[in-house]
Parts: structure tokens; sequence; C-alpha cells
């Protein structure tokens, strides 16, 4: 086996193209490309590659995963993760409505706070409103819609891309100047892993980024994800309101639609579910390895691809897409309802007004750490 890490140009006005890529002597159909890294389409090029038998190929753009592909040998299977058309690029994943958060990361706050607002040291907050009566994933221009710097690129065994945002005090109403960085590795042939960390400079704030592909193993083009197969670990949710914000409350999923501690199909029980599966599981049965609890294994309809999922989160929102609907997205595919499955690891929805959640807030010099670690087999 032989890894080779290419690196050139850097950061592109704040916005880089990164491309994590596994290639070899054979012709490419998704790039048009014969054994050669992709180049960015600004000037000058700044992409990664790297060299394996066989493994992950990975698209890191601008601080969100848009194309993930595995390899038999020299074999190319379907794209697991759904995003925008290719020749469309930055703008529809900024632009209000076009892009319901693929493949990127999302904050300062992931999910819904209630009514938009919060009290943190004797101070109330208001927040963007931007779903129904609520805030969500950070507000009108969250981390999705912001450019990220490239600031560190390892030529190692295990290759990773580091990317740095700067959320100044005030940005859609949050307190506080934030550092975020997010770190994309490969530290196995066919693992991809996640690093989000976040230092508070000077005012307390909450703090809760999450990873939003949507995942549909058997291709993105390959319609609903209803005959896949999940199994989650975790036994509880935090039941929603109609507004789907969390009660408080804990609830057990045993013997009703959202029992997922067994592996079985997603279509079940969704009809069950009004809306479909949108909601916030407590991880709270998994094993654990290297820090990790295990938070869900996803299967294709044959089970012959599976993601692992393993995370440090207390919590996952199991989302079935179920506002997709008629998107157009990569190579032209339409996205409909269903067509994806998002799984969210996180701090809990509205836990900044929830004392009985786990808090989310980061104390000024505080350190936050979020890890996912994605394994696929084929």
């Amino acid at each position: 086996m032989q890894r080779r890490f290419i690196i050139e140009g850097g950061v592109l006005r704040g916005f880089g193209i990164i491309e994590i890529v596994v290639f070899g002597d054979f012709w490419d159909s998704w790039d048009g490309l014969r054994a050669k890294p992709v180049r960015s389409f600004l000037s000058p090029p700044c992409y990664l590659s790297l060299k394996v038998e066989e493994g992950l190929r990975v698209v890191v753009w601008k601080g969100l995963a848009e194309k993930l592909r595995m390899f038999e040998g020299w074999k190319p299977l379907p794209e697991f993760a759904e995003g925008m058309s290719k020749g469309l690029r930055l703008q529809p994943y900024q632009m209000k409505g076009k892009s319901p958060y693929f493949g990127c990361i999302v904050g300062r706050v992931a999910n819904r706070i209630k009514n938009g607002k919060f009290t943190l040291n004797g101070v109330e907050y208001s927040l963007a409103i931007n779903n129904g009566p609520n805030s969500l994933h950070g507000g009108f221009k969250g981390f999705d819609k912001v450019l990220w710097d490239v600031v560190e690129r390892k030529d190692v065994e295990y290759p990773s891309v580091t990317f740095q945002y700067h959320s100044k005090d005030g940005e859609e109403g949050y307190p506080g100047d934030l550092i975020i960085r997010a770190t994309y590795s490969l530290p196995e042939l066919t693992t991809l892993r996640l690093d989000m960390e976040a230092i508070a400079e000077n005012k307390a704030t909450p703090v809760s980024l999450a990873q939003h592909t949507y995942w549909n193993l058997a291709g993105h083009n390959s319609g609903d994800t209803l005959d896949h197969s999940i199994q989650i670990w975790g036994k509880h949710i935090t039941p929603v309101d109609e507004n789907t914000i969390p009660t408080g409350k804990i609830m057990p999923v045993k013997d009703t639609p959202f029992d997922f501690t067994r592996e079985h199909k997603i279509g079940a029980c969704i009809n069950d579910v009004p809306g479909g599966y949108d909601h916030n599981y407590v991880l709270d049965c998994g094993d654990e390895k290297n820090g990790l609890k295990h938070a869900a294994k996803l299967k294709n309809p044959s089970g012959s691809r599976t993601l692992d999922l393993w995370t440090d989160a207390p919590g996952m929102q199991f989302y079935t897409a179920n506002f997709v609907d008629g998107i157009t997205g990569k190579c032209g595919v339409v996205y409909g309802k269903h067509t994806g499955v998002c799984l969210e690891t996180q701090g809990f929805p509205n836990a900044i007004n929830q004392p009985n959640f786990p808090s989310v807030v980061v104390q000024p010099g505080e350190k936050y750490k979020h890890t996912m670690l994605f394994e696929f087999s084929a």
C-alpha cells in the first residue's frame, strides 16, 4: 500500500477547495480525469490527494463534505453523500432555501432554540428567527453559509486538513467572539474522522456544532432511504412539541416507533411518526472505544454497505429528510422526501433553555470539543 499527499496553493481569499482523493491508473467517470488530482475552479489551485490501493474518496469544500465515495480496488462505488450541482458550486450553499444544509457544519448552535431567545449570566439574547418561531442551525447566516480558512494541511501517515472560522461577538445574535476549528482526516483506509473544537474568547456563549451530511448508501441518486436499515444506540429521545422543540422530558423508546435499539428498516414505522423522524436520541447504551460511543449503524437495502458512526456527543438528531422536496443536486439529480438520512451528533436541542439537559455553555477561555468517526464497509 502506498499513501501520497500532495498540496498546492493556499487559502483562496478565505475560501478553500480541498479534495482528499483516492485514485489509481483508471478512468474516473466522476471527474473525467485520469490518475491525477482534481484542481479547484479557482486559481491558484488548492487540493490534497491521497493515493491508496482502495478506500475512501472525500471532497471537503469550504468546511463541508460535498462528496464521499468508496472504492473496491480501482472500482468506484456510488457517491454516498448528497450535495448541490457541481457547476453551481458556492452560491447554492450560501443562498437561503437552496440547500438544506448539505454536508456542512452547522452552528454556532445546531438544531433549534425556542423562540430564538435565551438568558445567560442575567442577559437576554435574541437570535435570528429562521424556522417558524425558532432559530435553527445558527440563524440566517450560520456556519454553513460562511467562508472558512484553510489553516493546516498535513502530509503524514494520516492525512488531514483543518478549517478555521472566527465568529464575532453579536453574529446572528450570539454573545462573544468564538474561534472554531474543524479537522477532517483519514485515519484508516475506510474511515473518515471529524474533530471540531471552539474557544470562547471573551464572553460565555452556547456552542453546539453538528455535521449535516445526508447519507444514502445506495447512492445519492437512488431514491428514498426507507429501505435502509438502522440501529441507534439510544434508549431514550427528547420528545418535541408542535414546533419541534423538546418539551424537557426524556422519553423511553421501548414499544414506540422510535425504538431502533435493534436494527430494522427506517420505513417500517415512519408513518406512525407525523412528518417523519426529526428527533434527538440520547446516546446512552453504545459500546465505547477510544473515548467515543457507538451512536448508529446504517446499512443500504442489500446490506452490502455499512456506515458505523462513533462520537463523544451526548445526543444525535435522526432526520429523514422530511423537508427535502424537489431540490436539484449533483449531476442534476432531483432529491425528494426521505432521499437521505442525517445522523447529526450534537448537544441536546434547546439545551440553553433546559436546565436538566447537558449544558452547552462554554466559558471564556474554555474549549468545546466534538468528534465524529465514520467507519465504512462494503
